[in-house]
């Protein structure tokens, strides 16, 4: 089957059970989307798909083929980050980092369709986020800070990352 990744196709055997988190992890060596619940309760596994967050560890991989896919790996531009990534960074809202990558992907799926969302509107887009360290309020913090810096770039760059945009085809 087919998968698009991070603007790259890859070409992936798929016995047909797989979940698009073992695909990811085990057969595209993208490991930034974390294992952990295998349950759908703690977030840790969310990537994008069509700029949607979803949980990769129930999504079967079948069924997400040819669907445009990214990961936490796919957010930065080279070595700028995006702009949750930096925001992150700056309030120190990473602690163990354990959750973060899930935490920044449905982040940024919030803040794509809304850049100033309201505490409630913050507090939803991540119930299904688990975060044992930090208690949120650095978190809510930076997406504040993400969200002012997305809404005044509305560069190409920020458009761009949730369409499919062929790429050199590549087998891992």
């Amino acid at each position: 089957m087919i998968f698009h990744v991070n603007h790259k196709t890859y070409e992936v055997d798929l016995v047909g059970h797989e979940t698009l988190l073992e695909v990811l992890r085990d057969k595209l060596g993208l490991t930034g989307t974390k294992t952990s619940c295998m349950e759908s309760e703690c977030g840790a596994c969310t990537v994008m798909i069509g700029g949607k967050g979803i949980l990769s560890c129930i999504t079967l991989a079948a069924n997400v083929a040819g669907e445009p896919i990214t990961t936490i790996e796919g957010l930065a531009d080279g070595e700028n980050l995006h702009p949750v990534q930096q925001a992150f960074l700056d309030y120190g809202a990473a602690q163990c980092g354990f959750c973060i990558p899930g935490m920044i992907m449905a982040s940024t799926a919030l803040l794509t369709q809304n850049p100033h969302p309201t505490r409630e509107e913050m507090e939803y887009a991540l119930d299904g986020n688990i975060c044992r360290c930090t208690g949120y309020l650095k978190i809510f913090e930076a997406l504040r800070e993400a969200g002012d810096k997305m809404s005044q770039l509305k560069a190409p760059r920020e458009s761009a990352l949730y369409q499919y945009i062929p790429a050199v085809s590549s087998t891992p």
